[in-house]
């Protein structure tokens, strides 16, 4: 057991392995995975380079694959049921008019990203808006989140020691829950 966790520790120390499990974290949980990338850079077991390349890349590519789910959906017919084609020929206008906006805004809100961007994909919205408003939101707010998340991870790293991967887990559940409650809170203020 020791043996294949060496193994797997000297594994992830290889750059193209640690792209790869970069990127695919974003696809589990964007946040969770920018967090514990900045920590490991913080760390010096991860290059700066390596983490936020990867994780620009990987949620990107979460975000034009949610694109493309709803463009999968609008080429199955029993879904236009749903919507009739006027109305989404004024759902598309009505986005496309706006398109980088409400890319911009939900990627800075919590629980929209998913609605909206397979939404736009559904509307067959501009894509090359789409994929540009998408990468420069990424741009900033993984930056952003990145930034203050290595800062963070200095602290965790210097004064928890041993114990600084149950800090590293405590930054992440608090960054869940305080999102949730965010959306929570959005979506009361939309009942009202």
């Amino acid at each position: 057991m020791t043996a294949l966790f060496l193994l797997v520790a000297a594994a992830l120390r290889h750059p193209i392995l640690q792209v790869l499990s970069i990127i695919g974290a974003t696809f589990i949980l964007e946040d969770a995975a920018t967090v514990v990338t900045a920590i490991q850079v913080q760390a010096g077991t991860v290059s700066i380079e390596i983490g936020l390349g990867s994780l620009y890349a990987g949620i990107v590519l979460g975000d034009l694959g949610l694109y493309g789910l709803g463009r999968l959906a609008a080429v199955i017919p029993w879904m236009e049921r749903f919507i009739p084609a006027r109305r989404r020929d004024i759902g598309r206008d009505w986005l496309n008019s706006r398109l980088a906006r409400v890319i911009f805004i939900s990627r800075f809100l919590p629980g929209l990203r998913l609605p909206t961007y397979t939404t736009c994909g559904f509307l067959k919205t501009s894509f090359l808006v789409f994929t540009l408003a998408a990468i420069v939101a990424t741009l900033i707010w993984t930056s952003l989140l990145f930034t203050v998340s290595m800062k963070l991870g200095h602290y965790i790293l210097a004064y928890l020691g041993a114990w600084h991967w149950a800090g590293i887990a405590v930054l992440c559940i608090v960054l869940l829950v305080a999102s949730r409650l965010v959306a929570r809170q959005l979506r009361g203020k939309e009942t009202t």
